[in-house]
């Protein structure tokens, strides 16, 4: 969505069509979920997100004069990530100083923790190690939850292709994690 598109739609939200968010939610709303999960995963829940997601859009249609043609993704996005920080801020308050008071993770949550570090990164190498357009599609598929029949509407491809190179993404990913010494669990 470029140029006239985007500009009318950005008027008609400004105008206060409920239509217009509706479909700047559509257009948008893949993005800034991924946004605010990238910031949020495993710390809150799905539905604790999907609140930020709404804050995100709700912010749009209250300060609508914000955005600007060319930018709105742009300004969703940053909007995003300071919901989510600021969500994230609501949970963790700052903690004290005190030597006695500060509570500092168990060993099995370091241990944890560099676990799940240790898998994401392996994930972005396996992701990373796919062809250009197959990433592509599985990024929008996993990552930005996109539809098979929307990916294949922006790339112009046939439902069936898409579906055929997220399966054979899944097996290659499948085969460098093994590779990796990473525990697959089907």
């Amino acid at each position: 969505m470029v140029g006239t598109e985007e500009r009318k739609l950005l008027r008609r939200l400004i105008q206060r069509d409920p239509a217009a968010l509706a479909a700047l939610i559509d257009r948008y709303g893949s993005y800034v979920a991924a946004v605010v999960w990238a910031i949020l995963k495993g710390v809150m829940s799905p539905e604790d997100a999907e609140e930020v997601v709404s804050d995100v859009f709700l912010a749009a249609w209250d300060q609508s004069g914000d955005l600007q043609p060319g930018k709105a993704k742009a300004w969703l996005g940053a909007v995003a990530r300071n919901k989510a920080r600021n969500k994230l801020r609501e949970l963790s308050p700052a903690l004290p100083l005190e030597d006695d008071v500060l509570e500092l993770p168990q060993p099995d949550s370091f241990t944890l923790l560099l676990e799940q570090e240790e898998s994401d990164k392996l994930v972005r190498e396996a992701v990373d190690s796919l062809p250009g357009q197959d990433r592509e599609i599985f990024l929008r598929h996993y990552f930005l939850f996109q539809s098979v029949g929307r990916i294949a509407a922006d790339l112009g491809l046939k439902e069936a292709t898409v579906r055929t190179r997220l399966y054979r993404g899944r097996e290659k990913l499948k085969t460098f994690l093994t590779r990796e010494g990473f525990v697959y669990e089907a």
